[in-house]
């Protein structure tokens, strides 16, 4: 392959709202189209023999092909938690074999994730191929319409049945259904949690506490034909905790580079092997933290908040117009948000194609931070819940650009 240096933009351009990622973008080089995450999946089915087409990918044969993977009877899927490409390029010192594979010129550009650009969106995205238009799945916490509450979708609190709420059917289940093995490689808690039931349902858990032996189980897994799934957590966890660019992220993301490497060394001779992420990182500023409890303006007409710091959802009360809310919202905030109503959100593409029964949980009104800007609602968040160190959710290239990287055993 060409031999290439990855040029990292300066932190405006990096920090600044960029257009909405179109999933139908035939266009666009790097980002949108087959250059999503939602397309990971379909277009690895397509490399193993097993073409899974969904409602927004459905030629994965062309999919595969314009992501450039090549056949291979045995794939292992690996996703980090938290581990934007930016964030990747910025500390790739710190990865000898991350570094070498972002030096194939094959590997040296980024993918989109979805919107809002956090772990359940992307989950559900990844593992069934479609978009949180389809999957019900559209942010940290959102409307359970059943019962008028704000749930959240990380352990499934106030929320439906994972299965009820994500009805779309799951890569896996689909490719177990025709007799192909599927493995997934975890931590023994994840095994059947919400999420996974509602993301990826339909492979063979196998739980393991210590990272090597999830590595070297996913390793024995790929000795038989078929997909193998590896999530890998602590960017994320580590980056929220204490920053993403703090000497314990460093220290983790050095732990995470290992392991891959340890995967690349013990897997079986010819393996295709897939690294994404699933949503960047940014670092926070107090300063630019804005309180909801502390604003009236912001707070009226709003009766509850979901979402995320970064992509807040606002639901308006009853008898209040959402457009209403907005203008205020924009008045307020200026450059530091994208402001739209519901509306204009789902034509502009946010969530992709958007199922009648998912437009209730979407919020009236839909805030995209930009730059560090947070906006939390002390009301009803913990304290270190609005001020961590680093966070995610919105549409600049630090969130949204993930990494592709392909390699072969």
């Amino acid at each position: 392959m060409e031999r290439m240096s990855v040029e990292v933009p300066d932190s405006a351009e990096l920090l600044r709202l960029q257009p909405t990622v179109r999933y139908d973008s035939t266009d666009d080089r790097f980002r949108g189209g087959s250059r999503h995450l939602s397309a990971v999946l379909p277009a690895v089915s397509s490399a193993i023999g097993h073409p899974m087409p969904t409602p927004l990918h459905p030629d994965p044969d062309r999919t595969r092909d314009e992501l450039g993977l090549p056949d291979a009877s045995s794939a292992i899927v690996v996703l980090i938690d938290g581990l934007g490409f930016w964030n990747l390029a910025m500390r790739r010192g710190h990865a000898r074999y991350l570094r070498s594979l972002m030096g194939d010129s094959a590997n040296a550009h980024p993918i989109a994730t979805c919107y809002p650009s956090t772990t359940v969106a992307a989950m559900s995205t990844f593992g069934t191929g479609t978009c949180p238009g389809l999957t019900a799945m559209t942010g940290y916490t959102q409307l359970n319409p059943e019962t008028g509450q704000i749930c959240q979708l990380i352990q499934f609190k106030e929320a439906m049945e994972p299965e009820r709420l994500q009805t779309q059917p799951t890569i896996f289940e689909r490719l177990t259904a025709e007799q192909v093995r599927v493995t997934s490689s975890g931590l023994p808690k994840f095994a059947s949690s919400p999420l996974t039931r509602a993301a990826f349902r339909g492979a063979d858990y196998i739980p393991n506490v210590h990272p090597k032996d999830r590595v070297m189980a996913a390793c024995a897994a790929a000795r038989t034909p078929g997909l193998t799934y590896l999530y890998i957590r602590d960017a994320d966890k580590t980056g929220h905790n204490y920053g993403w660019n703090s000497d314990k992220w460093i220290g983790a993301f050095e732990r995470i580079d290992a392991q891959l490497n340890m995967l690349r060394r013990n897997a079986p001779r010819g393996t295709l092997i897939v690294i994404v992420a699933d949503h960047g990182m940014i670092a926070t500023d107090p300063a630019q933290r804005i309180d909801i409890a502390a604003e009236p303006d912001l707070a009226r007409g709003v009766a509850a908040v979901g979402g995320e710091p970064r992509a807040v959802m606002l639901y308006a009360a009853p008898g209040e117009d959402p457009e209403s809310i907005t203008r205020r919202w924009r008045d307020r905030l200026g450059e530091r948000a994208l402001v739209r109503t519901r509306d204009q959100a789902i034509a502009d593409g946010v969530y992709g194609p958007v199922a009648d029964r998912v437009r209730p949980m979407l919020g009236d009104v839909l805030v995209s931070a930009a730059d560090r800007v947070t906006i939390v609602d002390s009301r009803i968040q913990s304290d270190k819940a609005t001020r961590l160190p680093s966070v995610h959710g919105s549409q600049t290239s630090v969130e949204m650009d993930i990494p592709f990287l392909i390699d072969v055993a």
